[in-house]
């Protein structure tokens, strides 16, 4: 398996996670009122201005609302301003054609990337036509194998879809369907260090046995923590920084962009 950069075993690698960009073709493009090319590029200046480099850059899932060539050439060009490999992952509101039709040549879409002492493998849970996610038999299959070649790896494992309750009570019926086969793999392999997903457009970090189970901030708008209904919050956009040190322990924290202001609007177009 190619490594994405020069890291030997002995060094940490920095990660960024963008999610749930939610791009639309046209420029202003707007979710609930918010302008989402405008959101994401501010958070692509807030990781710039605070991690001058990078090593891997995560886009794990929802890069697009409308599923266009446009909003995904536009997730590609914008990104390109990190200056660092990056991967991505469909969400429910992705189309993968589409989506392959613009990572075409290049690395965009390689599920298993090793950097540092690290495997970071990336899954597919989005079922077209559906807001909840499942990992289908090929995708267990991948996850079992990247596993199980790299036993002295640590490893970092996403998709999409929260395979946990978040405490979001409309979110319970769209999350991954079939979280135990999920499990079920992940559970063979001691080596598995953390979980990352998108989806939740809100910020979690919880453990499971010793596996950190990790959720985070949208680009664009954020979901209430603990609402029983949908309702967007106040909080800001934002992204999560990962330190996968050399030894297996992660190091992480979520960065949101200060002085944006935004007014909800539940009567334009939904999520």
């Amino acid at each position: 398996m190619p490594s994405v950069s020069t890291l030997t075993a002995a060094d940490p690698a920095l990660l960024v996670q963008l999610s749930d960009s939610h791009l639309f073709a046209e420029a202003d493009g707007a979710l609930l009122g918010m302008k989402t090319r405008e959101s994401l590029q501010k958070v692509i200046e807030l990781v710039r201005a605070q991690q001058p480099r990078i090593d891997l850059i995560l886009a794990t899932g929802d890069l697009s609302q409308d599923g266009t060539l446009e909003s995904y050439q536009q997730f590609r060009d914008a990104t390109r301003q990190l200056d660092a490999p990056t991967r991505w992952i469909p969400g429910n509101h992705d189309e993968p054609l589409i989506m392959a039709e613009a990572a075409v040549e290049s690395a965009l879409l390689e599920s298993v990337v090793d950097i540092g002492n690290w495997r970071v493998t990336l899954l597919d849970s989005a079922v077209p036509g559906s807001v909840p996610g499942y990992l289908r038999d090929d995708q267990l299959q991948l996850l079992a194998r990247s596993l199980s070649e790299a036993p002295q790896r640590h490893h970092l494992v996403c998709f999409h879809h929260h395979p946990v309750s978040i405490g979001c009570a409309w979110m319970e019926p769209i999350g991954l369907r079939n979280p135990d086969a999920l499990f079920a793999v992940l559970d063979r392999f001691p080596q598995v260090r953390a979980v990352l997903w998108g989806h939740v457009h809100q910020e979690i970090d919880q453990f499971r046995n010793d596996v950190r189970l990790m959720a985070s901030p949208s680009t664009c708008i954020q979901f209430e923590p603990g609402s029983e209904d949908f309702k967007v919050g106040e909080q800001a956009p934002g992204y999560r920084w990962l330190r996968l040190l050399p030894d297996g322990r992660l190091e992480t924290g979520v960065e949101r962009v200060t002085g944006f202001d935004f007014q909800v609007d539940y009567g334009s177009n939904g999520y």
